[in-house]
């Protein structure tokens, strides 16, 4: 009986095993399905604008698609104008902070009734039924009369009322070089939801983020003004402002204002600006890409020359990102004087013009190169702003050494000066840290806009400059048109170097330890070497010896399970845990000098040449 018992068990066992086996199977199988999704929206909107008063007011149609895993109760929209008042969050935060941006200070403040910013919705409805929401800071709440289901579509009708606030910080009107209108982050814009859930910081100052979708956009608006931005032009023909062939006759209404049609396909933002003085210049490319400048046609004669002179220019930069990390996927792109310095939108940039050429160049190298790193590769840039300012910063700096022939050894030598800046003033904060949340805006700039370049120029010291290269490329294959995370620029990197880097994202981005290795003592021809940063990090050598003769060598990290492509002679790896490494070489040695190339972040440069006396 119990041997019939025990086999009765045994059989059981071995058959819920079984069914636990092919259970799991249909688990792993259907998450391979569902590994990645990402919401969708349409917006449709119409926009009446009265310039005189700066307001404007809107109708917006969004089907909104919920291709998660999840059953919806809620959604939520950015109303980013309503940070313009004073007594709102970006308001205070710039009072309090120790070091605040110089654009904003107590600026909003001051703030008149007629300067002010907002958007106040009128009414909302969930497929044609009215729906309950409450407007709390910049976040509208909406509680959904029924939830949205997965791989559901459902419409929302909104009114809104809005006025366009004092330009202050990338959005507004009347900026510091006579623009009227800077139109960035004027529209009801609905939250990210994704694999972490909703998305909805406060508009304190720092980066967005938003859903892929497609805008169809109508602004009407005195006819006066001329309008450049995200898009293609649906009515050129009713426009003119040099969207129409001269040649071509104008078909423009004998109204007091003009209705511009924007189509915009597969994007997560839109932006527009507009001015009665603009120059509106188009410079057909070779690829197939129109590029559109806009700017004010009473420039000093200096600075009209630049913005001609910057125009073949852009064509060039628009060629070397397209080459080195993945076609441009749209057939134009906008450069518009307007904003308070310079900011990226969706196949358009806002960049002040009054600068000098190179400093126009580099700004419009910077926000180009934003197409591709947050725009085409949309990171989430108040919890990743490195992958977005960082990465952007690496590119555009190896754009413009060659476009401009500067001729730089390393062009990403400022970001290192700025990284040991905050460090040795202890005030760096880890890469990890949401952009909001950094105690000062130069720990935030730093870390975001250097720190960042050097994950990437860094990581050419450790995985070679062609896998960076190469691995950049496979990123923008793997990721564009999607919301990648830290772990996917890693992994992108991984894949084409075969080398192991989890302990470099984690050391570099979600610490704040320091890289210091130092020639600890020389032999004859016994050198030893110690690490005394708490980050570990493979090591380059080069020996000089007593005869003259150079030799390079290279020391794996031991979690590298690998080591980079390399002329060097590559030496027995290092276990991260042991403070020194020595090996012996074949000749007498004179001098040592630790990483030559300076890719290294290392804090200390004073212990890396050793000199035999």
């Amino acid at each position: 009986m119990k041997k019939f018992l025990f086999l009765v068990f045994t059989v059981g066992l071995i058959a819920s095993c079984v069914q636990i086996k092919k259970a799991s199977y249909q688990q792993t199988k259907e998450s391979k399905v569902t590994t990645y999704w990402q919401q969708h929206i349409s917006y449709a909107m119409d926009i009446d604008v009265a310039a005189e008063k700066h307001q404007y007011s809107g109708k917006q149609q969004a089907v909104y698609t919920n291709n998660s895993p999840d059953e919806l109760t809620k959604v939520y929209y950015h109303l980013y104008f309503n940070a313009f008042q004073p007594g709102s969050q970006m308001d205070v935060r710039s009072l309090n902070i120790v070091d605040p941006d110089r654009r904003v200070r107590d600026r909003i403040s001051k703030l008149n009734t007629d300067e002010i910013g907002y958007i106040k919705v009128n009414s909302l409805k969930q497929n044609g039924a009215e729906v309950l929401y409450e407007t709390v800071g910049t976040i509208l709440e909406v509680t959904l009369n029924t939830p949205i289901k997965t791989g559901e579509s459902v419409t929302f009708d909104m009114l809104f009322d809005a006025q366009i606030p004092l330009q202050i910080r990338r959005s507004g009107r009347d900026n510091k070089e006579g623009i009227a209108l800077s139109m960035a982050q004027w529209y009801p814009k609905m939250a990210e939801y994704d694999f972490e859930g909703w998305h909805t910081p406060p508009y304190i100052a720092r980066e967005f983020q938003g859903v892929w979708g497609d805008f169809d956009v109508k602004i009407s608006i005195d006819k006066a003004y001329v309008l450049g931005g995200t898009g293609y032009l649906q009515n050129p023909q009713e426009i003119g402002h040099g969207y129409q062939d001269a040649s071509k006759a104008l078909n423009v209404p004998n109204t007091a204002k003009l209705t511009w049609h924007f189509k915009a396909p597969n994007v997560h933002d839109f932006v527009w600006a507009a001015d009665t003085n603009y120059q509106h210049d188009v410079l057909k490319t070779e690829t197939g890409i129109d590029l559109h400048f806009l700017y004010k046609k009473d420039l000093a004669a200096n600075f009209l020359q630049n913005w001609k002179d910057l125009q073949a220019k852009t064509a060039t930069l628009m060629t070397y990102y397209s080459k080195h990390i993945g076609a441009y996927p749209y057939k134009q792109y906008s450069v518009i004087q307007g904003g308070d310095g310079g900011m990226e939108y969706a196949m358009a940039t806002l960049i002040t013009g009054e600068r000098k050429f190179g400093s126009l160049f580099g700004v419009t190298a910077h926000e180009m190169a934003h197409t591709w790193f947050q725009f085409l590769l949309a990171s989430n840039e108040s919890k990743h702003p490195w992958m977005d300012e960082g990465f952007t910063s690496y590119i555009s700096n190896k754009a413009e050494n060659l476009i401009l022939e500067e001729g730089r050894e390393n062009p990403h030598a400022g970001s290192y000066r700025g990284y040991n800046y905050v460090v040795k003033n202890n005030m760096e904060e880890s890469l990890s840290t949401h952009a909001d949340r950094y105690e000062t805006n130069t720990a935030y700039s730093i870390a975001s806009y250097s720190k960042g370049n050097i994950f990437l120029s860094q990581l050419e010291y450790v995985i070679g400059a062609d896998n960076v290269a190469k691995g950049l490329k496979k990123y923008f294959i793997d990721f564009s048109f999607k919301h990648p995370t830290p772990n996917d620029i890693k992994r992108s990197m991984e894949k084409v170097s075969g080398i192991h880097l989890d302990w470099y994202l984690n050391e570099w981005t979600q610490t704040i330890h320091t890289i210091d290795y130092g020639i600890k003592s020389v032999a004859g021809r016994e050198i030893t070497i110690e690490r005394i940063g708490q980050m570990p990090m493979p090591i380059d050598l080069e020996v000089t010896y007593t005869d003259g003769a150079v030799e390079n060598f290279n020391i794996p990290l031991r979690m590298m399970r690998g080591s980079k492509p390399t002329a060097a002679t590559v030496l027995e790896d290092w276990g991260w845990a042991y403070p020194t490494y020595s090996f012996k070489t074949s000749k007498l040695v004179q001098s040592v000098t630790i990483d030559k190339s300076k890719l290294m972040a290392d804090i200390d440069s004073e212990n890396n040449i050793f000199e035999v006396k």
